[in-house]
C-alpha cells in the first residue's frame, strides 16, 4: 500500500499544482496537505535570511507530518533548501524533499543532452528568495541564466492566471536569448505556465511537481519507467 505523502506548503499557490500533477501522474497516491503560509512572509520580511528559528519551524512541520503517519515529506517552496536539509537529517530514514532537487537532476540531465559541454539552464522564479537559495543547489559545471518576475506572482494573487502565463513566457525568451537550452521553472506555482513557456521556446521545460512525483515514485515504489 502507498504510504501516505505529507505535503507541506509556505505559498498558497502552490497547493493546487502538486494535487493536480499526482492526480495526473499518481492517482493512487495517499495525500496530506500542510499550509503555513507565514513561513514565505517572514521570509520576505526578513529579507531572505534563514535563521536558526525558521529551521526549527521546518523540522517541527516535518516532525507533526511523520507523527500522523506519513512516510514521505515533500516540500513545495523552493526557498528554503538549507531549512528542509536540517529536517531530512532528523528523519532519515523516509523521503524528506526539498522541490526542486528532483527538478535540478533532470534540468541538468537535458540541458547536458542538449548542449553538452556548454549546457546552459534558464531558470524562472516569481519569488525573490528562490533565487537566493536555489542556484548554489545546481552543479558548478552548468551555466545558469536566471530570471526574476514577481509581478507573475501578483498576478496569480489577483487571478490573472493568463497574464500570469504570459509574464513566465516572456522572461523564457529573454533566457533562450541568453543561451538558454533548458527553461526551468523553479516554483510549483509557476507549473501551470509549462505549456506556455514550452509553446513560445520551442525549449524543454522542467516543472517541480512532475520531476518530484517521479523521484517520490522511485523512492517509494520503484522504477516508474
Amino acid at each position: 500500500m502507498t504510504p501516505r505523502i505529507a505535503l507541506i506548503h509556505a505559498l498558497a499557490h502552490s497547493v493546487a499544482p502538486i494535487n493536480q500533477a499526482f492526480a495526473t501522474q499518481w492517482p493512487t497516491a495517499v495525500l496530506m496537505n500542510l499550509l503555513d503560509d507565514s513561513l514565505s512572509a517572514d521570509l520576505a520580511r526578513s529579507g531572505g535570511v534563514l535563521d536558526a528559528s525558521m529551521n526549527a519551524r521546518f523540522v517541527a512541520l516535518t516532525d507533526y507530518a511523520v507523527g500522523t503517519g506519513a512516510g514521505a515529506v515533500l516540500f513545495t517552496c523552493s526557498a528554503f533548501g538549507p531549512c528542509i536539509e536540517q529536517a531530512a537529517a532528523r528523519h532519515a530514514l523516509i523521503p524528506v524533499l526539498k522541490p526542486n532537487e528532483a527538478m535540478i537532476d533532470d534540468a541538468v540531465a537535458a540541458a547536458i543532452t542538449a548542449g553538452g559541454s556548454a549546457a546552459c539552464i534558464g531558470l524562472i522564479a516569481s519569488f525573490a528568495p528562490t533565487l537566493s537559495s536555489m542556484p548554489p543547489e545546481f552543479p558548478d559545471n552548468i551555466r545558469l541564466e536566471c530570471e526574476l518576475v514577481e509581478d507573475a506572482m501578483l498576478a496569480l494573487d489577483q487571478g490573472a492566471l493568463e497574464r500570469h502565463d504570459d509574464l513566465v513566457a516572456a522572461a523564457a525568451i529573454r533566457l533562450r536569448e541568453r543561451g538558454a537550452q533548458v527553461i526551468a521553472l523553479a516554483q510549483f506555482s509557476m507549473a501551470r505556465a509549462a505549456d506556455a513557456v514550452a509553446h513560445a521556446t520551442g525549449l524543454p521545460v522542467l516543472t517541480t511537481p512532475s520531476s518530484a512525483i517521479r523521484l517520490l515514485q522511485r523512492r517509494l515504489i520503484g522504477d516508474q519507467k
